[in-house]
């Protein structure tokens, strides 16, 4: 009898397989046609003007990125809440409840290093 690790394995086994099955007979299937025309760029029924490497201020980004961060980690804020009840009745409320504080004390003080630094002002 297999183990769990061995379901892993063959269901790992069989979507690497079904994948590059899929992939070989789609290339083998597909038309080959290359010409000018196929090769350019294609915008919007436009002609491409101008260089398509266009330098961005890295501070969009890091905006973006630092709203991310912070929204993804405050998902991790309602499940603790949830389970907050649980826990008190197991008599681990006070420890999850610090831990918490813990967590959120990081943000903010990741939040007050990014506002220092001006990442969060916005040109």
């Amino acid at each position: 009898m297999p183990s769990d690790y061995g379901y892993v394995a063959l269901f790992a086994l069989l979507g690497l397989v079904f994948t590059t099955a899929t992939l070989g007979i789609s290339w083998i299937l597909r038309p080959s046609d290359p010409s000018p025309e196929k090769l350019s760029t294609y915008e919007c029924a436009e002609e491409p003007v101008g260089d398509a490497h266009v330098q961005f201020r890295v501070g969009y980004y890091v905006f973006a990125l630092i709203f991310v961060i912070f929204d993804v980690e405050t998902v991790f804020i309602y499940p603790w809440a949830v389970a907050l009840r649980g826990l008190a009745r197991q008599g681990l409320g006070l420890a999850a409840f610090l831990e918490m504080l813990l967590f959120l004390g990081i943000l903010v003080i990741g939040l007050a290093y990014a506002w220092k630094k001006g990442v969060l002002r916005w040109e």
